[in-house]
């Protein structure tokens, strides 16, 4: 199964990065405007068990469990229904003392067999490469910005 990895240096402590991603609103914040994605129905944070349902470009419906969460260490959520065969996406954050290395480690499989995965793979990652960018560059506007540490 193909894994796309993707890290960011944030001028900022991992309590704040952390807490930046436990915010009603991240998901949000960190969805860029194309492909539109709305969020459906939420239950929970970003803790064990909790659910996201989202709507992306109008059309496909993806629903996501939260399935591992360690505080100010890494969360992790899963695929229960969407595009992909199987998704699963961890979120690991890292002290490096007064800033946070955080790397979003996602897992995937695509429907249509291992063909399909070889042909699309590239495309998938240059999607993946643009959104995470978009996340990295959001996420360091806002843990930077707030001072709060």
């Amino acid at each position: 199964m193909p894994t796309f990895v993707r890290q960011v240096e944030i001028d900022a402590p991992v309590s704040v990065v952390f807490g930046f991603h436990e915010r009603d609103d991240a998901l949000a914040l960190l969805s860029p405007a194309f492909p539109p994605v709305r969020v459906v129905r939420r239950t929970g944070g970003i803790q064990r068990g909790a659910e996201v349902e989202l709507r992306v470009a109008g059309i496909i419906r993806w629903l996501a469990r939260h399935t591992d969460y360690e505080p100010q260490r890494l969360f992790v959520d899963e695929q229960v229904s969407g595009p992909f065969r199987r998704w699963v996406h961890r979120h690991e954050f890292e002290s490096l003392g007064t800033r946070t290395r955080l790397t979003d480690r996602v897992s995937y499989e695509l429907p249509g067999g291992r063909l399909v995965n070889a042909i699309a793979r590239l495309p998938v990652e240059v999607g993946l490469g643009q959104m995470f960018a978009h996340r990295h560059q959001v996420t360091k506007r806002h843990c930077e910005a707030s001072g709060r540490w």
